[in-house]
């Protein structure tokens, strides 16, 4: 089976088959190689429903987990995002195809240089890298309309709700080391609204707000 039929497939049992509505994020997933994003070794695997390992000890997340996340941030296409881990890029990727501009901060070297020239290659000019600590966001472009951290924290860290603009919308796995809720946090006049989505495990987000090595 070619990869395109192995991401038509994905998107049709994974996605949709789960509750995947949004045309827009369907269309970006139909879109985006998922193989060009996680060693060459492991492409025959990339369409598969779990996460794969990728340098740095990081993962690139399972699709569903990927797409419901992405949808829960309700993108429009008029939109600024921060997004904490860059990891393999495929997150960004699929947040260049909904968003104006996406600002993505990664704490290992290796992982962002890996990830720029695969953005690079498929022409991603809507996207912004920068190596860093992602608990402390990228508050010079801030404030961001929707904000998605793809590492687990503690809680929320708070320079993150600071960053983010009023009305908008930030998607992060929060909880212990193992095993995380994955909550939806929508700041409007300075107060924040917590909704729980649903059970997940992440690798640490590592920093001053997160979890320290």
């Amino acid at each position: 089976m070619t990869f395109d039929a192995q991401r038509s497939r994905m998107v049709e049992r994974q996605l949709k088959g789960r509750g995947i509505t949004d045309p827009r994020v369907l269309a970006a997933f139909r879109k985006v190689p998922r193989h060009q994003f996680v060693p060459e070794e492991l492409a025959p695997e990339a369409y598969a429903d779990r996460p794969l390992p990728i340098e740095g000890g990081q993962t690139i997340s399972q699709p569903y987990m990927v797409a419901l996340m992405t949808s829960r941030l309700r993108l429009q296409g008029h939109e600024r995002v921060l997004e904490v881990g860059t990891g393999s890029g495929y997150q960004t990727a699929i947040l260049a195809e909904l968003a104006l501009e996406v600002f993505s901060v990664e704490r290992l070297p290796e992982l962002l240089a890996a990830a720029n020239t695969r953005l690079e290659g498929l022409g991603c000019l809507n996207v912004h890298l920068t190596p860093g600590n992602g608990s402390l966001g990228w508050p010079e472009h801030a404030p961001y309309d929707a904000i998605i951290v793809a590492a687990a924290s503690p809680d929320i860290p708070p320079p993150l709700l600071a960053q983010l603009a009023e009305g908008g919308r930030m998607i992060l796995p929060v909880g212990g080391p193992s095993a995380q809720t994955l909550v939806e946090a929508e700041k409007r006049q300075g107060a924040v609204r917590r909704v729980e989505i649903a059970g997940c495990i992440f690798v640490p987000l590592v920093g001053q707000h997160g979890w320290r090595l």
